[in-house]
């Protein structure tokens, strides 16, 4: 056999191994992206979701948070005496013109502000229906942070329980959007408006 044909040889076996090689590099490359994802998704089929939560409503039933399934949940702590209060009005309105779309908001009294929410439960709610016409779930009074911060707050605002994000409480209306499955999808600042394009267009879809 000729020299160059030796040679021409050796060149189509380095080839071939190559390719093997490297077809076999992103076999493995995929089947570690493949297991890394799936252990992802067992982390967050593991973690809670709003729906796991029972709470009690502000005349002091149980409200299991499952029976919110299928929908959109906009968690807000809400106050009585605070600058942003008349976010009330427009937390309704949100509610009345959108609850079609299988979306709700859910309040939660909490006095963690300056002392903004010093009323009972019964307190909050005739005040809540007399000033504004609120109809959408009101809870009863919390603590949304510190040492008494309750479960369904701690879930919301700790990445290692909601799998998304640290998102401290940092005063009254603050805003947490859930989606249908019950997983936290964001977090809306206490000054933003609840008629914001940013909670509309996720309500919407669009």
């Amino acid at each position: 056999m000729q020299l160059s044909t030796i040679k021409l040889w050796a060149v189509l076996i380095f080839i071939f191994i190559a390719i093997q090689c490297n077809g076999q590099g992103r076999q493995d490359q995929t089947s570690g992206q493949k297991a890394v994802s799936a252990a992802n998704n067992q982390n967050m089929e593991s973690r809670k979701t709003l729906h796991d939560f029972t709470v009690k409503d502000i005349d002091g039933n149980d409200f299991s948070l499952a029976s919110l399934k299928g929908k959109k949940v906009l968690v807000v702590n809400v106050a009585s005496k605070c600058g942003l209060t008349p976010q009330y009005e427009q937390l309704q309105e949100l509610y009345e013109k959108y609850r079609h779309l299988n979306f709700v908001v859910i309040g939660f009294p909490a006095n963690n502000f300056l002392g903004q929410e010093p009323g009972s439960n019964l307190e909050i709610k005739e005040f809540c229906t007399a000033n504004y016409g609120v109809t959408f779930p009101m809870m009863e009074k919390i603590s949304v942070k510190g040492k008494n911060q309750a479960p369904l707050y701690q879930w919301l605002t700790k990445k290692s329980e909601n799998g998304v994000m640290d998102q401290k409480v940092t005063w009254n209306f603050q805003k947490f959007m859930v989606d249908e499955e019950g997983h936290l999808v964001d977090a809306v600042m206490p000054k933003e408006s609840p008629m914001s394009d940013k909670i509309i267009n996720w309500i919407t879809g669009n």
